[in-house]
């Protein structure tokens, strides 16, 4: 007996249009796309609501948010995992990349645990079967660390790692490249000037020694590797030209409009951040997602810490003029086809069945229900 679902009186966001019409679920599989409304009497109504692909979310760092709800509050780490999965799907995001940190500059030593408890939660939780959407690893390394290496290692080879990142938060360059929003960020946290300083001179010294020989070994490591190789808040043109050159071919959250030029120049994919569209500008100074839209220099949107923001930041592209289709395409087929995913990211019949429907309520898409491979998750 197939396992069949069928959505009726729908709003179709195709790969290439938009149509009213008909999408029928299969055995984990979508099994037919048709125009118009079916008749029969088990099909289910949409009430004319968008059906999208399920999106997909090249980084998120949600677990972490459900890890450290309060600043002095540690979430039990798998009830965490099972909270951030459980918003992921509620949101339309079917498909995970779990952005862990491997390294740390001394001002969040809890993310080193929260990256060994979230591999082990994912391999444990994802076995038994109880994860509403599919996770993968996104490793992000951070390259003047003395532990990221040691991190590394043992997970370099894992078989849910399908992305990493290059990254580089050494005060004074790349989202840090302004000291005094640094200087603010870390006084926000507690510290004073002269704690600061001195750990701002060691970050630096750092760099000089470790920066170099740790970014070679993961190129190495992951040569040849079918792996998303992303840097991360490139800044610099010359930024771009060395991750280019390296064989990096994603550019993720460009800081500057100058990078993400150079990166499309370059060829590389660029990733924006969904929540500054929504937010209608970046939280740290940079530069906005729309006008990187507006001059052609996105490809994909990634949730970075708001996993609903992948819905409404397409919705809201299309309200500025981006065809529907293709302002989907931005957080489904676009991130699918980064992450080398061709199973998935658009409503063709073979494809998963990864679906979400959205209702339009004034300015904002609101992800009512989510279907992943065929069933229902939320």
């Amino acid at each position: 007996m197939n396992d069949e679902t069928i959505l009726t009186n729908a709003t179709l966001v195709l790969a290439e249009e938009v149509l009213h019409g008909t999408l029928v679920l299969r055995d984990g599989a979508i099994a037919e796309v048709q125009p118009g409304r079916s008749g029969l009497t088990g099909a289910l109504d949409m009430a004319g609501d968008h059906l999208i692909p399920g999106t997909v979310d090249l980084h998120t760092d949600n677990l972490e948010r459900q890890v450290q709800p309060r600043s002095n509050a540690r979430w039990p780490s798998r009830s965490a995992m099972i909270a951030h999965d459980a918003q992921c799907a509620a949101a339309g995001v079917t498909t995970v990349f779990d952005a862990l940190c491997l390294g740390d500059l001394g001002f969040d030593k809890g993310r080193v645990r929260t990256f060994r408890e979230g591999v082990a939660d994912m391999d444990a939780l994802s076995t038994a079967g109880l994860l509403r959407a599919e996770h993968f690893l996104h490793l992000r390394c951070e390259v003047p660390a003395d532990d990221m290496l040691a991190l590394f290692e043992p997970v370099a080879d894992h078989a849910r790692v399908r992305m990493v990142s290059l990254m580089d938060h050494t005060p004074g360059v790349g989202q840090y490249a302004d000291l005094d929003y640094y200087r603010a960020l870390r006084r926000s946290g507690g510290l004073d000037d002269e704690a600061i300083d001195r750990r701002m001179v060691e970050l630096r010294a750092n760099r000089v020694r470790l920066r170099g020989p740790n970014r070679s070994t993961v190129l190495a490591r992951l040569h040849g590797r079918a792996v998303a190789l992303a840097s991360h808040d490139d800044r610099t043109e010359e930024d771009v030209r060395e991750n280019a050159a390296a064989g990096v071919r994603i550019s993720e959250f460009p800081v500057t409009m100058a990078a993400a030029r150079a990166a499309k120049a370059a060829g590389m994919a660029v990733i924006a951040g969904a929540p500054n569209v929504v937010r209608g500008g970046s939280h740290s100074g940079n530069v906005a997602a729309v006008d990187l839209i507006d001059a052609g220099a996105v490809d994909a949107f990634a949730s970075d810490y708001v996993p609903n923001s992948l819905v409404e930041a397409a919705f809201l592209c299309a309200r500025r003029g981006v065809l529907l289709h293709a302002a989907v395409a931005l957080v489904t087929a676009a991130p699918a086809r980064i992450a080398g995913l061709t199973d998935r990211g658009r409503l063709e019949p073979g494809l998963r069945a990864d679906v979400v429907r959205v209702r339009l309520h004034e300015d904002i898409a609101v992800a009512r229900a989510t279907w992943s491979a065929g069933e229902r998750v939320a």
